[in-house]
């Protein structure tokens, strides 16, 4: 049989192997496209097992998630909530148990994964919302193990693994302990909405809709078992390496983390889902103490075991299906040996038992390996199941071992304790007295130190005030100049609109006016001419008149000479009556030329009125208009107090003070307009400009008071926003008046003026005193300050000099030693705090250099008054600061004064020299060398402060003693009496110290109310984020964080204005 299939030529077997390759790939893909469909149904029913099982050996398979994506992807995911939920949950099972590459393969596709958690996020489902969160989750998971390549994708680990991925960086320790904290949370929160929408009964679990909710509980139950032993593991050895302080915020979300992992833990166990699925760890009743470094010990190590037996809805199935050949492969197979050998002779062929031989050894051997594999299967559920077993007892083993060693050094350090406490208990029975004496010296040094402390925190608050004061002056000047140019080119842009249109309608109706006037004139002429006609005419019939007279004389004459001339009698009378009809006539057609005449002068006289009161309704009609546009303006504004968009819009108290001057000046003139209107309506052009001034000006104002109101106090803001409405609601009355001609007469401003008037005073109310200092004197008085403070440092340093001179006169041994360390800290400090002076003077003048432009010194100190003042408090504060530092170093050399104050007055100083720098720093380049210059002096500074504070702690613990109590002659009562006194006396103390912390957090509050720190902009918000780190060591202690230098070094922030490395971190208020 082998040498027949030799015989096969080698392209035959090529091809076979290819077709084989094929049909296997073809198979796969049949076999996962299938598993993914069933898998991930539209069903409200768990996943089974066996799909699943199946997609993940299709990822070691083909090593990767290729396939299962290609798939994935055609899903229709946005239209059913429970495909997305049970998609969800396959994706989580191959991260966790698929090949290694998935992962690789699910971050191209993170994308996905977060669209359709946003999208169902917007959609009020129920299992929306557990595909939102159950995303979250996923991307959180995926971004952990693609940071933290040591952790596989199921967190399965040892403990040697976990200390060697955490590493020896205590810095990188706390960050990983933050990434396993935030993993965590997003666990516990799955697990706490899917409780939330079932049904507290215990029987919900064995509902299919129950249990496809419940069935992503196992691999979250897996996940969180491993991140809580993690996580106890790395904050042990974050509380060896780091102060007790620094990790609070640390052990406060462990404990909120421990008790609702707890309670989770609790619930699964009770319900009858993962009774016979999954065997869930029980944890301890109380968190580890972390403070005792011996509770390690008592950490057991949760442990999950999966349980062997199948649900009842699956079947026991075969890894790899081998049983079902396809019959087309056996087909493919006749047809190559035909091509390759020629159909077989007489319908028989040894190649067909020899096929038939190798087909039965096939069968046989799938069915060995499906038996092989089913039993090596159940051989490594048992063998899981016993390593995990094998793994709790050796923690368990562990534990013990670790426990022993703890007490065994316990006892040891015990006994030399003892011993060491009984060898020099002889040697300290008379220090009692001197205890007592150095008792009640110390509560003196107490009560002076507690007067320090309340000068210190004034002086503390006051600093502060005038940091907030400096910075918000700063961000105010910046918006109201944007602000300010924005407005002015949009209100240029808008009133030369208006005024354009005004104009061409005015000339339009001078041209109408001039050409009616221009006709008025003509007619008038005409009429004169034609009056002048008239007269001519009457002169003419007077002249006739006279002519007639003379004729009636002639015509006596005439009469007496009747016999001599009658014929010319005769003549003369027909002459006469001849000249007497023409005249008649003439009169007639004079009569009926001035009829005529008058007629058309009050026809004329008609139209000019006609054209007058078109002129007047002409220029009402431009009023009209302008009018209703600033109705719209005004309303518009309005409508902003009450848009949701608008509450984000903020503004100063001195823009809006500015636009309510503004305002007020508009209303003088809108008031001289209507009066100048009212007198001659004939032109609206004096009340039309003022008034489209007004109306954009009176919105401008009542947009900047709401957006002042913003960021004012309640009492304040609500008056403020008050007073801009009824400031909209009258403008619209008296615009509504201004519509009519019945009430134009008595339309008034003067409501509208006295609201305006009331927004300023709000205004001026809300401006932010500044220090009383003459703006001309401000450039003077920064060289001052500086010389001032120059000198205050080198007079320290020399002081300095002299006190470390005397006490080498005064003192010797220890003292002297102990003297020597912390005059030379402090000349070191005072030291590279001139160097610091220096630095910011040079970057100072840098800054007015460049920033002054064609202006003096002065003048660009003037401009910049709050900056200004801002240096001139921060040199006041470094100067103070260091003459204080002198004063507390001679008490200390002295014995007349405390160790607590030379650290006060050194956080102190690190603190006034943080101020400097940020005021310097707010108007300097980025890119500034002397900023740089300036950033590296303060960081010296800081350090110089930190070695001050250990100087004169090591000192202080050498000088002074530890009194030990002497047990010897007590009995047990006396014994028990004096524990019992300790304890009265203890609470007391400790009531005292809690009733001053309180008072002291009272003051400090109220000090932040006066000064103003709580009332920021939100470009003032960036700056208060960050403050000193002194600052955070004069607090009461218990807000109390270690020094800087013990801090893990976090990577900074990308959108802080300010850098760690300028010494600022941010500042906690306590209520």
């Amino acid at each position: 049989m082998i040498n027949t299939i030799r015989q096969v030529p080698s392209k035959v077997l090529n091809r076979r192997s290819t077709n084989t390759l094929e049909a296997e790939r073809e198979q796969f893909d049949k076999v996962q496209c299938t598993s993914i469909s069933k898998a991930i149904s539209s069903s409200e029913a768990p996943v089974k097992e066996k799909h699943a099982r199946r997609i993940i050996l299709g990822t070691h398979h083909e090593k990767g998630a290729f396939t299962f994506w290609s798939y994935a992807i055609g899903l229709p995911l946005p239209s059913s909530s429970i495909i997305s939920w049970k998609f969800c949950h396959v994706v989580h099972k191959i991260l966790r148990d698929g090949h290694p590459n998935v992962l690789q393969d699910c971050m191209r596709h993170q994308s996905n994964i977060r669209e359709m958690g946003s999208l169902w996020g917007h959609l009020h489902d129920k299992y929306g919302q557990l595909v939102a969160i159950y995303s979250s989750l996923l991307i959180n998971k995926m971004n952990f193990h693609a940071k933290r390549t040591q952790f596989p994708g199921n967190l399965e680990m040892q403990d040697e693994e976990l200390e060697k991925a955490a590493g020896t960086d205590i810095n990188y320790v706390f960050q990983l302990t933050v990434d396993l904290f935030d993993y965590l949370s997003c666990e516990l929160k799955l697990a706490e909405t899917v409780f939330r929408q079932l049904n507290t009964s215990i029987a919900v679990s064995q509902t299919s809709s129950g249990q496809c909710r419940l069935s992503p509980m196992i691999q979250v139950i897996q996940d969180c078992s491993h991140l809580y032993h993690y996580i106890v593991k790395l904050l042990f050895k974050l509380h060896a390496c780091l102060p007790v302080e620094t990790l609070q915020g640390h052990r406060e979300r462990f404990h909120d983390q421990f008790h609702s992992l707890k309670n989770f833990f609790n619930r699964a166990r009770d319900m009858l889902y993962f009774k016979r699925l999954i065997q869930i760890p029980k944890l301890p009743d109380s968190p580890p103490n972390f403070l005792r470094a011996s509770a390690l010990a008592e950490h057991v190590k949760p442990v999950v075991v999966m349980s062997d037996e199948v649900p009842d809805d699956e079947e026991p199935e075969a890894l790899i299906e081998v049983t079902s050949a396809p019959q087309t492969q056996q087909q493919n197979v006749v047809d190559m040996f035909d091509q390759a050998f020629g159909p077989p002779s007489n319908g028989f062929d040894d190649r067909d038992v020899q096929i038939d031989n190798l087909k039965r050894e096939v069968e046989m051997l799938r069915a060995d390996l499906e038996r092989i594999k089913s039993e090596a299967q159940r051989y490594i559920t048992q063998l899981k199941s016993q390593i995990n077993s094998l793994e709790a007892e050796l923690e368990e083993q562990r534990t013990q071992k670790q426990k022993a060693l703890v007490e065994n050094e316990q006892l040891r350090m015990e006994l030399e304790s003892l011993r060491r406490q009984r060898a020099e208990g002889e040697s300290q029975l008379g220090q009692v007295l001197e205890a007592e004496k150095r008792a009640q010296a110390t509560e003196q040094r107490y009560n002076k130190l507690k007067d320090k402390h309340n000068d210190l925190v004034s002086s503390h608050a006051e600093l502060l005030r005038k940091s907030a004061d400096t910075s918000k002056m700063l961000s105010a000047t910046q918006q109201s100049q944007e602000e300010v140019a924005r407005t002015k080119q949009q209100l240029a842009f808008e009133v030369e609109q208006v005024k354009q249109a005004s104009e061409m309608k005015i000339e339009e109706q001078n041209v109408q006016l001039e050409r009616l006037r221009r006709e008025l004139e003509a007619s008038r002429a005409e009429l004169s001419h034609i009056q002048s006609t008239l007269q001519s005419s009457e002169q003419s019939g007077q002249k006739l008149s006279s002519m007639l007279g003379g004729l009636q004389e002639e015509e006596g004459v005439l009469r007496k000479k009747l016999a001599q001339q009658e014929a010319e009698l005769c003549s003369l009378k027909s002459e006469v009556q001849q000249s007497q009809s023409s005249l008649q006539q003439e009169k007639e057609r004079s009569s009926r030329e001035l009829g005529e005449l008058q007629g058309r002068l009050r026809e004329k006289s008609s139209q000019e009125d006609l054209l007058q009161q078109k002129l007047l309704d002409e220029q009402f009609r431009l009023l009209q208009g302008t009018v209703a546009e600033a109705e719209n303006i005004i309303q518009d504004a309005v409508a902003r107090l009450d848009d949701p968009l608008h509450v984000r819009c903020t503004s100063s108290p001195d823009y809006l003070i500015c636009r309510a001057e503004a305002t007020l000046g508009s209303i003088d003139s809108v008031q001289r307009g209507h009066a100048e209107y009212l007198k001659n309506m004939g032109d609206a052009g004096s009340l039309v400009r003022p008034l489209t001034q007004f109306a954009h000006l009176t919105a401008d104002t009542i947009v900047n008071g709401s957006a002042t109101a913003h960021l004012a106090p309640t009492d304040h803001a609500d008056k403020l926003t008050d007073s801009c409405r009824d400031c909209g609601n009258v403008s619209l009355q008296f615009l509504k008046d201004m519509k009519s001609k019945q009430s134009l007469a008595r339309a008034s401003p003067a409501a509208i003026k006295l609201i305006i008037e009331k927004i300023l005073q709000l205004g001026k109310d809300l401006r932010p005193k500044s220090m009383d200092f003459n703006q001309e004197e401000l450039g003077d008085m920064v060289d001052k300050e500086m010389a001032a403070t120059s000198a205050a440092i080198e007079e320290a340093v020399r002081r300095i000099e002299e006190m470390m001179n005397q006490a080498r006169k005064d003192s010797s041994g220890v003292k002297l030693e102990v003297n020597e360390r912390i005059l030379n800290s402090c000349t070191n400090l005072m030291k590279a705090i001139h160097l610091l002076v220096m630095a910011s003077t040079e970057l100072q003048r840098e800054i007015v250099d460049s920033g002054r432009g064609a202006a003096t010194q002065k003048e660009f100190y003037a401009k910049n008054s709050r900056w200004t003042e801002g240096l001139i408090s921060a040199s006041k504060a470094v100067g103070w600061g260091a003459t204080q530092m002198v004063e507390s170093a001679d008490k200390v050399v002295l014995h007349t004064g405390k160790y607590e104050e030379l650290i006060v007055c050194s956080h102190e100083i690190a603190a006034s020299t943080a101020q400097l720098v940020a005021a310097s720093k707010v108007k300097a380049d980025l890119h500034s060398k002397k900023l740089t210059k300036l950033q590296q002096a303060s960081r010296h500074v800081n350090d110089m402060a930190a070695n001050v504070v250990a100087s004169t702690k090591s000192g202080q613990e050498q000088i002074e003693d530890k009194d030990t109590m002497d047990f010897s002659g007590m009995s047990l009562i006396k014994l028990r009496k004096e524990e019992m006194e300790s304890q009265v006396k203890v609470l007391e103390l400790e009531t005292q110290l809690q009733g001053e912390r309180m008072r002291l957090g009272d003051l400090r509050k109220k000090h932040y109310e006066l000064a103003g720190v709580c009332d920021f902009s939100p470009e003032e918000a960036v700056l208060v984020k960050e403050a000193p780190a002194s600052l955070m060591a004069n607090k009461p202690s218990i807000l109390k964080k270690p020094p800087l230098a013990q801090k893990p070094t976090m990577p900074p922030k990308n959108n802080s204005q300010l850098n760690i490395s300028d010494g600022l971190y941010k500042a906690h208020f306590r209520h």
